[in-house]
C-alpha cells in the first residue's frame, strides 16, 4: 500500500510539472489573425471546402459504435458465467443485457435507427 501511495504521489507531481511547463510554453506563443486563418498557398480560400454531412448517418454510426463496444464487453462474461459456481455473474449479465435491450428499444422508438424518414 505504501508503494502505491508513493507511486501516486510521484505521478501527481509529474503531472503538475508537465502542466506548468505546458502553460509556460503556451504563454510564449502569440496569437495572430494570420496564424488562425486557413492556409491555401498564401491565398484566401475561394470556396467553402466543407462538404455537407448527413446528421442521421453520424447518429447511426455513433449508435453502432456504442452497441458494438457493449457487445465486446459481453464476450468475457460467458467465461465468467461458465467458471462460476454462483448465480451472480448470470444475474449481472442479464441486467446488462436488459439495459442494452432497453437502450435499443428506446433508440428504435425515437426513430434513430430508421435510415429514411
Amino acid at each position: 500500500m505504501l508503494s502505491f501511495i508513493i507511486y501516486l504521489t510521484i505521478l501527481t507531481f509529474l503531472n503538475i510539472i508537465l502542466l506548468t511547463v505546458g502553460m509556460f510554453i503556451h504563454s510564449r506563443s502569440y496569437k495572430d489573425r494570420e496564424k488562425n486563418s486557413p492556409f491555401e498557398c498564401g491565398f484566401d480560400p475561394s470556396v467553402y471546402t466543407r462538404a455537407p454531412f448527413s446528421m442521421r448517418f453520424f447518429l447511426l454510426a455513433v449508435i453502432f459504435l456504442i452497441f458494438d463496444v457493449e457487445i465486446i464487453l459481453l464476450m468475457p462474461l460467458t467465461m465468467n458465467i461458465m467458471n462460476s459456481n454462483s448465480h451472480w455473474p448470470l444475474t449481472g449479465s442479464m441486467i446488462f443485457l436488459m439495459i442494452l435491450l432497453l437502450g435499443l428499444i428506446h433508440e428504435w422508438n425515437q426513430g434513430s435507427l430508421n435510415w429514411m424518414k
